[in-house]
Parts: C-alpha cells; structure tokens; sequence
C-alpha cells in the first residue's frame, strides 16, 4: 500500500474517534455513569492519537535529504511513544475520576439509552480497529497497528461499562460503575505503558525479532561459497524500514569484482527474504586476524562459519 493509502486508514481513525466521542460524551451526559465518562475520554485520547499518527505518516513518508540520510520513518516510533503516554495520562485521569465517585456515588439516569449508544461506538470501534491492525501487520506500520490496537482496547473498555452498566441497573449497586472505571483504568495505563516500551526499544536501535534474524543469517549463508563466511551482522528497523550490515569474509586472492558480485547476489537474497530491508556490506580477506576483531559483537552472536564447514577458528 502507497503512503497515501496507509494516511487515508489514519484519517478513517480520526473519524471514528469523532463519531464515538460524540455517542459516548452524549450517554455520559443522559447518565452520569463514570465508566461512560472514562470511555468517552478515552475516546479522546483516541482522536489526539489517530491525529498524531497521520501527521507521523505524512512526514515518515518524505524521502531521505541531506539532513536525514536514512529517511524519516523513524518518527513513527515517537508517534507511537506519545500515543502511549496519552493512554496513561488517560487511564490516570479516569483513575482520579471513580476514587471520587466511589467516595460520593451519584444516581444514575436513562441508563438503556446509554447503553445503546454505547454499544454503537463499540461497533465503529471493532471495525475500524481491525482494519488497521490488519493494515498495519500487512504493510509493517506500527504506527497503524498501535492506533488499531488502541481503538480494540477501547472496545473491551466499552463492553466493561456496558456490562457494570447492566448490573448497576438490575441491582441498584451504584458503587459498581465507579469500581469498573477503577479497573478501566489500570488497564488502559498498561496498554500504554506497553506502548512506551516498544516505542522506547524502536528509537534505541533494537535488534530485529530472533525469527527474522535467524532467517537473515540462513539466506546468507545458503548464498554463500565455499571458503567463505560473515560476522557482525546487526540490524535495527525504522518504522518501515528494516536496515541490516554484516562483514562478508572472502578470500584475499579474490577480485574485487568477484567479491562485488557476491556480495551483491547476497543483497539480493536478502531483499527477497525480507522486503523493505536496506543491507550493507562489508568485504575483508578471511585470512587476517584483524578481520576477526575488527567489530563489537564479539562474544554476543552466534559464532562464524565458513561455508560447509564447522564453526570457523579465528585465524
């Protein structure tokens, strides 16, 4: 999908959160439910969300200049960071809200009206959530999965009020709503503290999950010749964007066409393996100890070999 396409599923976001703000904040205002009103705000925080997830897309877009040589997607993990701490700011503010209806409980009126419109912004919800969440695992934009999945949490949040909703009004128990909202809360503040982390590992280089780094060091080393190997292989991803360098061990007798080719055929693979990668390079002669120890992750990966052979010994 084209960057416009992935900001036009943003902007269906903001529309959602429009509409559900709308339905929420009318059913606080015919009930008094706390739990309605901790929904409603939630919804907010939704909107101010999917408002910085466009504008994030928009700029991660932009092709590299001469002042940001690698591209601007890593802005993406800063969107998603800050959604994040709406979310706990959120869930702190809910929080405060039912410690103080649970001190002074209020009636609550025209609860089935409520809990109708309710209803209707979890349905906007769900939808528009999973498509983004679909989106954004399909087109590997975490700024579109963390906004869909922001809008499913909201989900299970409305199904909690409605729910304490129902039971305050067959029982008659006014503490429950406020209780509810209590527990809303808690857990809107982990979603977003989970936010934070991934956002946080994003913006300090984290490595690429096991899975694709094992199937990065397999293509490698399916395209590799005899006599020959790597090391030092790192990665790191920015929004889209997955980047990875290694240092391919040749003989020194080889040409540097020859060792051009290879690395190139390498690159290809690569690419083919993991779409949207961006490798680069890097050729020593095997046969120098200085090779071996020219880079940082000694004693970290998992040791060199030579093609079809055991692990190597360092010359």
């Amino acid at each position: 999908m084209s960057p416009s396409g992935l900001r036009k599923l943003a902007l269906l976001s903001v529309l959602a959160a429009v509409l559900t703000i709308g339905l929420k904040s009318t059913a606080y205002l015919l009930t008094g439910s706390v739990g309605l009103l901790s929904d409603a705000l939630e919804s907010g925080i939704n909107l101010l969300a999917a408002i910085t997830a466009y504008l994030s897309l928009h700029y991660s877009s932009r092709p590299a200049d001469a002042t940001h040589t690698y591209g601007h997607e890593k802005i993406e993990f800063f969107s998603s960071g800050l959604e994040g701490v709406f979310i706990v700011a959120a869930g702190g503010v809910i929080a405060w809200v039912a410690i103080e209806r649970l001190i002074s409980p209020e009636l609550l009126t025209s609860l089935g009206l409520g809990t109708a419109l309710a209803l209707v912004a979890s349905v906007i919800n769900l939808a528009v959530g999973v498509i983004l969440v679909r989106a954004g695992r399909r087109h590997e934009s975490i700024v579109l999965e963390a906004d869909g999945k922001h809008l499913l949490t909201d989900v299970w949040t409305s199904v909690a009020v409605v729910v304490g909703l129902v039971v305050v009004w067959t029982t008659g128990v006014l503490t429950l709503d406020p209780i509810i909202a209590l527990l809303i809360a808690v857990n809107i503040m982990f979603t977003g503290l989970r936010l934070i982390h991934r956002s946080i590992d994003g913006l300090m280089d984290h490595a690429l999950p096991a899975a694709e780094l094992e199937q990065l060091r397999d293509t490698i080393r399916r395209n590799l010749p005899q006599g020959t190997t790597f090391h030092a292989l790192r990665t790191r991803r920015a929004g889209r964007r997955k980047f990875a360098d290694f240092h391919l061990l040749v003989p020194g007798a080889m040409s540097v066409r020859e060792a051009h080719d290879l690395a190139v055929n390498v690159e290809d693979a690569l690419h083919a393996a993991l779409p949207l990668i961006e490798v680069t390079t890097h050729i020593e002669p095997i046969e120098d100890r200085a090779s071996w120890e020219d880079h940082a992750l000694q004693g970290i990966e998992p040791p060199a070999t030579r093609s079809g052979e055991q692990p190597a010994v360092m010359p």
